[in-house]
């Protein structure tokens, strides 16, 4: 399975030019062939700020619980899932479902996820200010200072506000941090 984020243009053709040209992933792709073919929105501005209402609990892409930074979210959505769960089964025990009560549903998953949304919401607007090649030079410079190996050494990357205090723990971060800022103000001035 391979998916493409992109905020404009066709998708299936930048799919297509993904699997073709990329220098990376053409290698990887140059043999696959598209046995089927889905193209959906996600929605990268956080979770919905009310994902409950009598008789109701969202849950997942459908409350837009995924990664602001990546879209991807098998592993937060799972998470609330959990949530929504342990809420429905207390509002049948208590024969509530009411909107009031299932209202810790929202404060749960607030709790659960809610600090890594807003580090990924903080990181996507940088990254949204930085051209492609700029975030390249930044992904090897980490790569040539171990950063990737301080990552291996993270629990559960899909939390990434935890992972970023992880990998914060190590000096070269600083490094990097330094020309992110760098880079980042040159975009913007």
């Amino acid at each position: 399975k391979v998916g493409l984020g992109a905020r404009k243009g066709n998708p299936r053709l930048l799919l297509q030019k993904l699997m073709t040209t990329h220098p990376a992933a053409s290698r990887k792709l140059c043999n696959a062939r598209m046995l089927q073919v889905a193209f959906h929105p996600i929605t990268l501005g956080g979770p919905l700020k009310q994902a409950y209402s009598d008789g109701f609990l969202a849950v997942g892409d459908a409350a837009s619980q995924v990664k602001p930074t990546t879209g991807g979210g098998v592993v937060l959505g799972l998470t609330c899932a959990g949530v929504a769960a342990e809420v429905a089964s207390e509002a049948l025990v208590r024969n509530d479902v009411s909107a009031a009560f299932l209202r810790s549903y929202q404060t749960r998953c607030n709790e659960a996820i809610g600090f890594d949304v807003k580090t990924m919401l903080r990181i996507r607007k940088i990254l949204d200010m930085i051209p492609d090649e700029k975030l390249d030079d930044i992904v090897a410079m980490c790569t040539r200072l171990g950063l990737n190996k301080t990552l291996q050494n993270v629990r559960e990357i899909d939390f990434q506000g935890h992972a970023l205090l992880h990998v914060l723990r190590s000096p070269r971060t600083l490094i990097v941090l330094g020309h992110l800022s760098l880079v980042y103000l040159s975009a913007n001035l």
